[in-house]
């Protein structure tokens, strides 16, 4: 019984050995089985995450457009805005217009009308349509020296002055104006000059004052109806 001993040891140890490699071939396979389910879970996490992600950016390059667009919206509509008078400004100007004549258009209490500093008043002359005064009227100038003397005589530089005077008060001109009388006006630096258009459409008599080195001035003007009158 002793000798077999060593024999079944042998055995033993080699059924051990065999054991040994099944074990670890068994832990082999379970190692590579749990790698490969570790690789397979990552990937599969990193397969649903990217969706995801590329969604989110989406989502927030549109929301952005969305933002530009409003903002380029605005400001179209503030630029339309500050083009276009609104209506109440469109209404306005005229209004403003309006009371700027009326305030330059006023009658006075003998029912005159004034506009700036011109005045006319309205006559009961039958030959008078009306009488104007414009304050703005001016001496025309003169070429004349020395003590001045009023002359009627049809050729003198005087003469020629009141004429100058009497288109200059109407507002003809004086090369298309009939000269009907030149008189004097109730003193020696006074005269009265009665005129009218070619056509006799426009007819006045325009009373001129002298001023010491500047001339003749108009002082007042009668528009009249009619020529048919002693001058």
């Amino acid at each position: 019984m002793t000798e077999r001993e060593p024999d079944l040891s042998r055995v033993e140890r080699k059924k051990g050995r065999n054991r040994n490699k099944i074990l670890n071939s068994m832990i082999a396979v379970v190692v590579v089985l749990i790698v490969i389910a570790t690789v397979a879970i990552f990937s599969g996490n990193k397969s649903d995450n990217e969706p995801n992600d590329i969604e989110e950016t989406a989502n927030d390059t549109t929301v952005n457009d969305d933002k530009t667009e409003d903002v380029e919206d605005d400001d179209k509509d503030n630029a339309t805005e500050d083009s276009n008078p609104t209506k109440d400004e469109e209404r306005s100007a005229p209004e403003n217009t309006t009371e700027t004549e009326q305030v330059d258009e006023t009658t006075n209490e003998d029912g005159s009308e004034e506009s700036g500093s011109v005045t006319s008043v309205p006559s009961d002359d039958a030959i008078i349509a009306e009488t104007i005064v414009n304050n703005a009227w001016k001496p025309v100038g003169t070429t004349q020296t020395g003590e001045h003397v009023s002359q009627y005589d049809g050729t003198s530089v005087d003469w020629n002055e009141k004429k100058q005077a009497l288109a200059y008060a109407t507002g003809l001109p004086q090369d298309s104006m009939i000269f009907l009388k030149i008189k004097n006006g109730g003193g020696p630096q006074k005269s009265i000059g009665i005129v009218s258009s070619r056509d006799s459409t426009q007819k006045y008599r325009v009373y001129l004052e002298w001023v010491d080195g500047e001339g003749w001035k108009p002082v007042k003007m009668d528009k009249l109806t009619t020529l048919d009158f002693d001058y």
